[in-house]
């Protein structure tokens, strides 16, 4: 059995054509092809397949599929935490640094006036630019000042962004906390402070909106101190400016607070490395393919490098800085938007140099699943019979697929909850259509839609596809769809209760009777259980209803009254009918 399963194991490169992996699989190339057109793939015996592929069909052809381990691959691939620790050792090391320009995020609770600072600083619209109110998207850009530059980085304020928030914080040197003067501490700038307090960054108070009417400086100061963030004119050490934001009133003072700070910390960094970025956004352009916007911690890009970050490689063969114009390299501190990946990197992935190709292929680790490998059929219940709404999730950018992904696995319930079959950035294309259709899945769309030929295959297919550009409108539907699992809510409502005095007439299917309301009110068309001693021995349900022999819709209580007892239990004198409704009430999350 053992030798069976070792003859069956098959380690694939990374990459690798269709006739390295026919011979690789031993078998004819024509049955590998024909396998490949089966899942909708069609490649000549040249073209190359990636291991996500191969090992699909691998699979299919009775194969475990394993990824073949390159030599010579290179150092490591770091992730975000290690790369602000490798920025910290830099520090310390021996290395002549150089000072670079220090990274600025900016934070506060939703409609506080974050965005419109960043709006106002840099002179461009965003504030109202973005569907729902919301800046959607993280990015980053810089401003001169005193012949100094200064990076920002955007980070969204709405709840359902925490994670960039976090990440946003993280890599940043210096965090303005922006304050609303007449909403003070709410709970997003608590969420926040925790941030701040766990990396220990300087901080830099931004009482804004001072030009309201209700506006209360004090009272927002006093609130901070109960968060300990003191600020220096009660004592404290950090640096507080009052703003308005919307009026450019007191922002050259904010300005100059961050440039304090910078001479007092003394930002530095050693640009002759090879350049460690982290990703903060990422897109499929239909023109120009895969775009990240990254900004750079250490180190030097150039174009021309071959890079890796996360699951992507590439080589980068343009970039741009903030404004769009075409640079050569980017040093430390610097946004810049790079070409060249063969796949969308996942937002904080670290963008790093490879020495070749191939060593970034290697070190680019795709996390293979596969609908095929679940061995679940659509519908099926889980353990527990929690219901399961399956979905795939396609997106403009990473970072809204983000916070989508993060929105949706936390709602969850006994019951039911989301499983996510497949994310991505881009169009919805034919290969998602059929994805969901293997699954038994919803394709959600947010800011996208979906190709003709996937709209068609989705039509033919039964495939539900729903496309959205606020994501809140988004969540709400999945929510809707989830609930739809859930079985309906029963109320019942008792009507009165009828004491059996005579039983006129019985039949196969059903009875004639004549009793007394005891209780309530006895209704035509009511549900009725039989009552006999204290225990319910059958139900039925009430036909006519006659009071002196004329029908009625309703008996009240202390009159006697005929009915007709529908069901195949038997009434007795003595028994006690209970007449009652039953709604049916669709369940939310």
């Amino acid at each position: 059995m053992n030798e069976e399963t070792v003859e069956k194991t098959v380690a694939i490169p990374d990459i690798i054509t269709v006739k390295a992996f026919s011979e690789l699989l031993g078998l004819p190339v024509s049955q590998v092809i024909t396998e490949l057109m089966k899942n909708g793939i069609l490649a000549t015996i040249n073209e190359e397949i990636d291991f996500e592929t191969a090992s699909i069909i691998a699979a299919d052809l009775g194969f475990e599929a394993t990824l073949a381990e390159e030599k010579g691959s290179g150092e490591k691939a770091l992730d975000l935490e290690e790369l602000l620790a490798l920025c910290e050792e830099e520090k310390k090391s021996d290395k002549r640094l150089e000072t670079r320009p220090p990274i600025v995020t900016i934070l506060g609770h939703v409609d506080h006036g974050k965005t419109t600072l960043l709006d106002t600083i840099r002179k461009t619209s965003v504030a109202t630019g973005e569907a729902g109110g919301i800046t959607q998207h993280l990015g980053s850009y810089q401003v001169k000042r005193r012949g100094k530059y200064i990076t920002f980085i955007d980070t969204p304020g709405h709840e359902a962004f925490a994670a960039m928030r976090k990440r946003g914080v993280s890599i940043a040197d210096i965090a303005i906390l922006v304050v609303a003067a007449d909403d003070g501490v709410r709970p997003q700038t608590k969420e926040v402070i925790t941030y701040l307090k766990e990396r220990g960054l300087p901080v830099i108070v931004a009482i804004n909106k001072i030009d309201k009417p209700d506006a209360n400086p004090a009272r927002v100061k006093q609130e901070l101190a109960e968060q300990d963030i003191l600020i220096e004119e009660w004592g404290g050490k950090v640096l507080s400016n009052e703003i308005s934001a919307k009026q450019n009133i007191g922002i050259d003072k904010l300005l100059e607070s961050i440039l304090l700070i910078n001479e007092v910390e003394e930002y530095s960094a050693d640009p002759k490395r090879d350049g460690l970025a982290v990703v903060l956004e990422s897109n499929l352009d239909p023109q120009k393919g895969p775009v990240a916007t990254a900004l750079v911690r250490t180190g030097t890009l150039k174009v021309g490098q071959d890079i890796v970050a996360g699951s992507a490689f590439g080589r980068i063969r343009r970039m741009e800085d903030y404004t769009g114009r075409s640079i050569e390299s980017a040093g430390p501190s610097t946004p810049v938007i790079i070409y060249g990946f063969h796949d969308n990197p996942q937002v904080n992935d670290v963008v790093q140099v490879a020495s070749g190709k191939a060593s970034a292929r290697t070190r680019s680790r795709q996390a293979i699943v596969s609908v095929k490998s679940s061995g679940k059929s659509a519908g099926e219940e889980e353990e527990g019979a929690q219901k399961k709404l399956r979905y795939v999730i396609k997106s403009d950018v990473q970072g809204s697929l983000e916070a989508i992904e993060q929105i949706l696995a936390s709602i969850q319930s006994d019951e039911a909850a989301f499983e996510e079959i497949a994310s991505g950035v881009g169009h919805i294309t034919e290969s998602d259509v059929k994805l969901a259709e293997s699954a038994g899945a919803v394709v959600f769309g947010f800011n996208v839609e979906p190709t003709a030929v996937a709209r068609r295959i989705a039509e033919k297919s039964g495939v539900p596809i729903e496309t959205f550009n606020i994501i809140y409108k988004l969540v709400d539907r999945a929510k809707e769809r989830l609930a739809d699992l859930l079985p309906p809510e029963i109320i019942r409502t008792d009507y009165g209760r009828l004491s059996v005095l005579a039983v006129f007439k019985t039949g196969k299917r059903d009875q004639i009777l004549g009793g007394r309301v005891s209780e309530g009110k006895m209704v035509k068309g009511a549900l009725l259980e039989i009552k006999r001693g204290d225990e319910i021995v059958g139900q039925g349900k009430m036909g006519n209803l006659q009071q002196n022999k004329e029908n009625a819709e309703e008996v009240g209580q202390g009159n006697e009254c005929g009915l007709v007892f529908e069901g195949s239990e038997r009434v007795a004198v003595g028994d006690t009918l209970i007449a009652y409704k039953e709604e049916s009430k669709r369940r939310s999350l």
